[in-house]
């Protein structure tokens, strides 16, 4: 496809997270022949989630969360986002305290408190609607905290529980907590669907030729970065937040994949079923499937 309709620099917004950088390494540093590299805006997820809400750039790295919120303004690209197997959320707790709500039996969690990054995440609704199926009860409260404040705070015993995503995988057991559930292996055992974590929106104003263009640039993005790995490498660890580099590298193959290039049916079948079952729970409300259409 022609990313030539791509005539002026698009405001965009994404984390600095290892895949985000790796995705749009090649077109940010005009790497990719006819495309205008973007005006780049590094926030955390949460951060330009609202950022959606408002209308405030062009295009966006969001939460599948909050599509139900912006999809008048904002059309869902059918790249560049995360979505896959095995990367799912994890609910870590403190083994071994007398307080704790123990380390293998979800029910534990009945009454308990539990941190979370955002309520506007795919990560809360994984862990909404596991809670719903594997706490009975509930739990008694939902305490928003940033998200490397979660595993020392469950650590210390400021919160049971703490609902974490991205490197957190890799590094829960350095603070000596225990993961009582994978929110992604639940998700893929009752759905048998890849887990929508991350999208790509973009305004609808623009047009379809720039929409069409815009994501045809994302996905060659994400083959160039394939192509040469190492050539997004100093841009990666440059906004890594000290992260050891290996963690980078498992944080890139864990949520850059096929889903990453091309939604694809098994992709929006995901993200339309994560869509409903929240909205049948009443955390979300109800997006028509045509709202998930490609520009």
């Amino acid at each position: 496809m022609d990313t030539n309709a791509i005539a002026a620099p698009l405001s965009l917004a994404f984390s600095p997270c290892p895949n985000d950088t790796f995705v749009f390494d090649a077109w940010v540093h005009g790497r990719l022949p006819g495309a205008v590299p973007p005006e780049v805006t590094f926030a955390d997820i949460d951060v330009t989630n609202g950022m959606a809400e408002r209308g405030e750039l062009d295009a966006l790295k969001v939460s599948y969360a909050v599509l139900p919120w912006v999809l008048e303004e904002y059309a869902l690209l059918p790249c560049g986002g995360a979505l896959g197997r095995g990367c799912g959320p994890l609910v870590l707790t403190r083994p071994g305290a007398a307080d704790s709500p123990g380390t293998t039996d979800a029910a534990a969690l009945s009454g308990r408190r539990v941190a979370v990054p955002s309520e506007r995440s795919t990560a809360y609704l994984l862990f909404r609607l596991w809670a719903a199926a594997e706490v009975p009860g509930g739990v008694s409260e939902i305490v928003v905290l940033p998200f490397h404040e979660i595993m020392p705070a469950v650590r210390d015993g400021t919160v049971d529980a703490g609902l974490v995503i991205h490197e957190a995988r890799f590094t829960y057991q350095d603070y000596g907590l225990h993961s009582l559930a994978d929110l992604g292996e639940h998700w893929e055992a009752t759905t048998g669907l890849p887990i929508p974590l991350g999208a790509i929106i973009a305004k609808r104003s623009l047009g379809a030729p720039t929409l069409r263009a815009l994501a045809a640039t994302i996905s060659a993005s994400v083959r160039a970065a394939w192509q040469d790995p190492a050539a997004s490498r100093p841009y990666v660890l440059e906004h890594a937040q000290e992260m050891d580099p290996a963690v980078a590298e498992q944080h890139i193959g864990l949520y850059v994949n096929e889903f990453t290039a091309e939604l694809g049916s098994d992709g929006y079948a995901a993200v339309r079923g994560l869509l409903e079952r929240a909205a049948a729970e009443g955390l979300v409300p109800p997006v028509a499937p045509e709202a998930l259409a490609s520009p």
